[in-house]
């Protein structure tokens, strides 16, 4: 009985959190639950049920009734404003770094991009209030540098959910830096096995887990040769809780759920109008459908004559207007109401102004945190392969949030007051042309234009050279010869080709021009 018990006090241990993931695990399920929609919201059973209501009648009233995901659509909003531009990266020391060309264009072992998985990171840290990241090396043995480039080893990132990151802790280093010492998470569920992993400074212990018998199925430890937990957080917005973050959805779930159970008052209300209930006698033999016979005893009384019941509840008209009080309420909520708007609404242009102001502000500390996420990420990266991490990461830290149609109408009104009068509309014209973006750096140049016809970037986003030939490619590791730019006769310690007009390169990649540097002289 004691192995048993000490057996069922392991597995517990295993997949139980600390206090603060049991304190707040059921708040991410439902903030989880209201950005999916769909299935998972219908069966979490936010609708409320009726007294009196059987299962049957509620889960048709369940099927019955239409979610607006306003969670998901704020989200989206955002991720458009954020990612509109590719965050700038220079990467210092690791500049030409083939791990870094491999681990921008395949961020996780899984085809995303780094972009595209930040993109994910912002997601879910808007969903929940932060993200977790790993960055991790696996061990194959390899002792030096060259040896992992020749079996493809490099870190790769994974996100977790602080749903399945079960305990963390924290503590403050000599130099006041808060430091993390232990983490453990929930790495795969396969039915009723679990994988839980739990990482130390010095230590990876992994545990699979049989839920279903109480059994523990395999344990093992490796070493962490890293010396530190490579686990990076995102927030969305700091709480005051170190490891917790802010979500952005956690008042507009709120305000869905109401509209989502108004939606049901709706389609009763509609039933009740055009189909109210009929009283009768259990004795009198009543239709269905419309038109339908009722046949009555003949020794009925009069007065127990089958009648309709009126209905008396709330009018649709009303329900449909608390509706759109509740999505009026989740725009100020998100400070989307000018972008948001299906129709247009009364605002001033002080109003609209200063919306815009507030989203922009909102955008541009999310971009902030996870460019803090980032630069933490590119930090360990560096560890992994040896080196100190000097470069930096830029996401953009403004969002140009105007509504353009109403300038321009501005414009339109001040240019028929200002009549013929030639300074005033001279100045209006040079408001016109800044709008479309000349004198501002925002119409494209003729270099831009062939570079949008050329259409071709480097993984991380930036545009190749258009004067660069169809060829120019990353360099082939499994060519007898490495040929890379920075070993050609026409490479130049800037960074260009004197071949091809002197157009920008990168160092590790190479065209059918390359020639070595002992052997020909470029003229």
């Amino acid at each position: 009985m004691d192995q048993i018990q000490t057996l069922t006090n392991e597995v517990t241990r295993a997949i139980t959190g600390n206090e603060t993931y049991e304190t707040y695990s059921r708040i991410w399920r439902y903030l989880l639950e209201s950005y999916i929609g769909g299935e998972e919201y219908r069966r979490a059973g936010h609708l409320v049920r009726y007294q009196l209501e059987t299962e049957r009648e509620y889960q048709a009233r369940l099927y019955q009734t239409p979610l607006d995901n306003h969670c998901a659509s704020v989200i989206s909003v955002y991720n458009s404003f954020l990612f509109r531009e590719n965050p700038r990266r220079e990467f210092g020391m690791l500049e030409g770094a083939p791990e870094v060309e491999d681990f921008l264009a395949d961020a996780d072992f899984d085809g995303r991009s780094l972009d595209s998985f930040m993109k994910d990171v912002a997601t879910w840290a808007s969903v929940f209030g932060h993200c977790w990241i790993l960055c991790v090396k696996p061990y194959t043995g390899a002792v030096t540098r060259a040896e992992e480039q020749a079996q493809g080893v490099r870190p790769y990132l994974s996100y977790l959910t602080p749903m399945v990151v079960l305990d963390w802790q924290w503590r403050r280093s000599n130099t006041g830096r808060y430091e993390l010492v232990y983490f453990k998470y929930l790495e795969e569920v396969t039915g009723q096995i679990q994988t839980i992993k739990e990482w130390t400074p010095w230590t990876i212990k992994t545990t699979v887990v049989d839920t279903e018998h109480d059994s523990v199925n395999e344990t093992y430890e490796e070493k962490n040769g890293l010396g530190k937990i490579p686990a990076v957080i995102a927030y969305n917005k700091k709480g005051i809780q170190r490891g917790i973050g802010v979500s952005d959805i956690t008042d507009i779930a709120d305000a869905q759920k109401f509209i989502y159970n108004s939606k049901s008052e709706v389609m009763q209300s509609i039933q009740m109008d055009t189909h109210p209930s009929l009283v009768a006698t259990p004795e009198t033999n009543v239709g269905t459908g419309s038109g339908a016979l009722i046949h009555m005893p003949e020794n009925l009384d009069p007065g127990l004559k089958p009648y309709l019941l009126e209905f008396s509840g709330a009018s649709v008209d009303k329900i449909l207007t608390a509706i759109d009080k509740q999505v009026e309420a989740i725009d100020k909520m998100a400070n989307t109401g000018a972008i948001r708007a299906v129709e247009s609404r009364t605002l001033s242009g002080v109003a609209m102004r200063t919306e815009f102001e507030l989203l922009n502000a909102r955008l541009a500390e999310k971009a902030d945190n996870l460019e803090l996420a980032e630069e933490q990420i590119w930090r360990i990266f560096s560890e992994y392969l040896g080196q100190t991490w000097n470069g930096s990461i830029e996401y953009p830290g403004s969002f140009n949030v105007r509504d353009t149609a109403d300038e321009i109408n501005q414009l339109k009104v001040a240019s028929e007051i200002a009549g013929e009068d030639p300074a005033t509309r001279a100045e209006i014209l040079e408001k016109v042309s800044e709008w479309l973006g000349e004198g501002t750096g925002d119409l494209p140049s003729p270099q831009s234009e062939t570079v949008g016809e050329n259409s071709r970037t480097y993984p991380d986003g930036e545009p190749i050279d258009p004067r660069l030939p169809e060829a120019y490619a990353k360099y082939d590791p499994d060519a007898e010869q490495i040929q890379k730019c920075y070993n050609c006769a026409a490479y130049t310690e800037d960074g260009r080709c004197t071949v091809w007009n002197m157009a920008s390169v990168r160092k590790n990649y190479w065209c059918a021009r390359w020639v070595p540097i002992e052997t020909v002289e470029v003229q």
